[in-house]
């Protein structure tokens, strides 16, 4: 058995959105009031950073050390969009955790207004300290929420009267529907928690469903994931008709993606499907056909942790 070091934390890092884990009363200020008055906006709020909208409309931020920068300079008092920061890194409200985190490692910055992916409205503030507390706090929900849960399922292959018993769960997977993407992988995560299954078994499994629904999600129109569970293993084939995958070893190279780039803006292809999905297996295989499809199958054996 492979020794995986993915944690409860990671796993819910891939199921949360940014929404259910962001600040919703979002301070703002415009971009006519003027630099003095940010002052007190930023002390009486105990914030480093601030949003500027128009209306509902994002058009930059403007931070502490911005207006430092302005009292040092000895400038005559002037309107926020005169020192504020414009193209602003931002994440979406549907984005998974995961993708939040990257971009905090990636930019380096300690906060991302949030936006509606329909309307690119402003709709939240997130930070690193926001994350965190969503996690612990989901942490403590679940807990509570699946023991019964647990109490109920955790006994089926014992009470089940068969020379071999399997569990098999079926889900079909649109593609291109980003508000549903994960959906899939969260809600054989949490049938595996009900089951009693291993915690270290169900983060391999979540994350690699997690990867394989997403690669149907941005390169395919649509395609379905089987999960078949016995009491020595999980098996689970994601299964589409899209393009295909040209050269298998290739795409297997960590960081290699063939995701257009309206894809990588909103967070997702960034070519670590595959080499993720294979460092949660215990076995995996690729059967995949030019303009006719891709097979993914993926083996996580139950032994001891």
């Amino acid at each position: 058995m492979k020794d995986q070091s993915f944690t409860r934390v990671q796993e819910l890092a891939y199921e949360l959105k940014v929404s259910e884990v962001m600040k919703k009363n979002t301070i703002t200020v415009s971009p006519r009031m003027l630099m003095s008055e940010l002052r007190k906006i930023l002390k009486d709020n105990n914030i480093s950073g601030v949003p500027v909208v128009n209306g509902h409309s994002l058009v930059g931020i403007i931070s502490i050390e911005d207006f430092i920068n302005w009292l040092s300079s000895g400038e005559v008092d002037t309107e926020i969009e005169k020192r504020m920061s414009k193209g602003v890194k931002t994440v979406y409200a549907d984005d998974p955790v995961i993708h939040a985190v990257s971009k905090f490692d990636q930019f380096g910055l300690g906060r991302f207004p949030v936006l509606d992916r329909g309307t690119k409205n402003l709709v939240g503030m997130l930070t690193k300290g926001d994350i965190i507390k969503g996690l612990l706090k989901r942490l403590e929900i679940d807990y509570h929420e699946e023991e019964i849960h647990r109490y109920r399922a955790s006994h089926i292959f014992e009470d089940t009267l068969a020379d071999h018993a399997a569990l098999i769960l079926l889900y079909s997977i649109n593609g291109r529907d980003f508000s549903e993407a994960g959906k899939s992988s969260s809600e054989l995560k949490k049938t595996l928690t009900r089951l009693n299954i291993s915690p270290s078994i169900i983060r391999r499994v979540a994350i690699a469903t997690y990867e394989a629904e997403m690669n149907i999600v941005v390169f395919t129109d649509k395609g379905k994931i089987k999960a078949e569970v016995r009491p020595e293993l999980i098996k689970i084939e994601a299964e589409d008709s899209g393009p295909g995958i040209p050269d298998v070893e290739k795409a297997m190279r960590p960081g290699y993606s063939t995701a257009p780039d309206w894809v990588r803006e909103m967070g997702f292809g960034a070519g670590m499907g595959l080499a993720n999905i294979k460092k949660c297996s215990d076995e995996m295989s690729i059967d995949s056909s030019v303009e006719k499809g891709t097979r993914i199958t993926i083996i996580i054996k139950m032994g001891k942790e």
